[in-house]
């Protein structure tokens, strides 16, 4: 019998995620996907599976190559998961975070409820 876990606990055990409502939260929201379909949070995996995550503003990629019997430290995740993920995405995170918009003179002090609505809705937007 081939070892299977639900999506959310491999993406927590393996240390995709910070705490396993996040991996929980993110197949809620549409931002996983196991074989190219979309993933449940209970979703069973298993050794073999192709795994992406979308994590703003890159696209993770995954290989499942086992399945840890709980949660693991980074150094212990080698033999466990392979990332996949390609150059392309991976320079995403080079670009910086706060486009020109984002700047305020020195002086102006900080931004007003509205302004930092605006501020907040554009960022979004990217």
């Amino acid at each position: 019998m081939e070892q299977q876990v639900r999506i959310d606990k491999w993406l927590w055990s393996v240390r995709i995620f910070k705490t396993r409502s996040q991996a929980t939260n993110a197949c809620k929201k549409g931002q996983v996907w196991v074989n190219e379909e979309l993933a449940k949070s209970s979703k069973m995996v298993q050794p073999g599976d192709r795994v992406r995550v979308k994590k703003s503003p890159v696209f993770y990629t995954y290989r499942i190559l086992g399945i840890p019997k709980s949660r693991i430290s980074a150094k212990l995740t080698i033999p466990y998961v392979e990332n996949q993920t390609p150059e392309e995405e991976l320079i995403k995170l080079q670009r910086p975070k706060f486009p020109d918009f984002g700047y305020r003179q020195r002086g102006l002090g900080r931004p007003t409820k509205k302004e930092r609505r605006n501020i907040d809705r554009l960022r979004d937007d990217q």
